[in-house]
């Protein structure tokens, strides 16, 4: 089976993303990756050195600059003659794209997968990852999207595939790029940290999140997380939820301050590999999937634990 992955990128770097695409698509076959961008020559000098693709294709078109979904997925579509199967990661921009192409493709989308069962057998989460289905396709073309926290990271390096230029459609005409506005930060990256502190609405307003959650974040090196309720209250922006309508995430630590661990939480942090939670109600959820508790009054632990780090 061949494969074509969609290269996630700012046209500068290859996101992490789409290594565990990569890794995903490699149990189904030979894999090519689609760099689409425009001034992408170094994302798709990166793409080639990652390890397991064969080829790397590289759509180099101002039409493709900022992942415009609408102008991608006609590309993607054309490409297609050409591969069995679409591989996304399951991120913002991914989730966007992939539909339009299924739809080009007229063809089930199967979305947010969490392991390759077979050639065209997937597990993914259903019911806010309460339950995992596993759905078989009966396409002549699949169109999968991957939750990255799934699967291992393709190394980025030890690859060596060859670059081919393509193209495509160019500008569908049916949407521009007004503008973006970009946090900009000095933490690792919400989707790719290693170790992760989310605040609850425990917390009680934006100023005591701050005072609490930042010291010990920078004590750890971690980045900062949110449960919705948080986010809801204001006391953060939008950026920072994790759960079933945020981000996922899967660090290596992850800890859970006021956070009650409401199922649509869980469902974006419960894959971490260390959970610990502090929260003053024993019975609260988030102790069901936590490694380590601790029940008490968060405005005495966190700062305790924050001075002894």
């Amino acid at each position: 089976m061949s494969v074509l992955v969609w290269a996630e990128h700012d046209n500068n770097e290859l996101k992490d993303a789409t290594l565990a695409a990569v890794t995903a698509a490699k149990e189904l076959g030979e894999v090519t990756v689609l760099v689409a961008g425009s001034d992408c020559g170094a994302v798709a000098d990166a793409a080639a050195q990652v390890e397991g693709v064969a080829k790397v294709l590289k759509a180099d078109d101002a039409a493709y600059a900022h992942g415009l979904a609408e102008n991608v997925a006609p590309l993607i579509a054309d490409l297609m003659e050409g591969f069995d199967a679409f591989v996304a990661p399951a991120t913002t921009t991914g989730k966007n794209i992939a539909p339009r192409a299924a739809a080009l493709l007229d063809v089930m989308q199967i979305s947010d997968i969490l392991s390759v069962e077979g050639p065209k057998s997937f597990t993914r989460p259903i019911y806010a990852g309460n339950a995992i289905a596993t759905v078989e396709s009966s396409d002549a073309k699949l169109v999968i999207t991957v939750r990255g926290t799934a699967f291992e990271k393709a190394a980025a390096t030890g690859g060596s595939a060859a670059v081919e230029d393509v193209s495509g459609p160019g500008d569908a005409g049916l949407s521009s790029f007004a503008g973006a506005e970009v946090a900009e930060s000095d933490r690792p990256e919400l989707t790719s940290a290693k170790v992760v502190v989310s605040g609850g609405r425990a917390l009680k307003d934006g100023e005591t999140f701050e005072k609490l959650i930042t010291p010990l974040a920078d004590k750890l090196g971690a980045a900062i997380g949110a449960s919705r309720a948080a986010v809801d209250a204001g006391f953060v922006p939008n950026d920072y939820q994790v759960g079933q309508t945020g981000k996922i995430v899967a660090p290596e630590l992850y800890i859970a301050i006021g956070i009650s661990g409401a199922i649509q939480h869980l469902a974006g942090m419960k894959d971490s590999k260390t959970i610990v939670a502090i929260n003053k109600d024993e019975d609260a959820p988030i102790f069901g999937v936590a490694d380590l508790g601790i029940v008490g009054d968060l405005f005495e632990i966190v700062p305790e634990l924050t001075e002894k780090l």
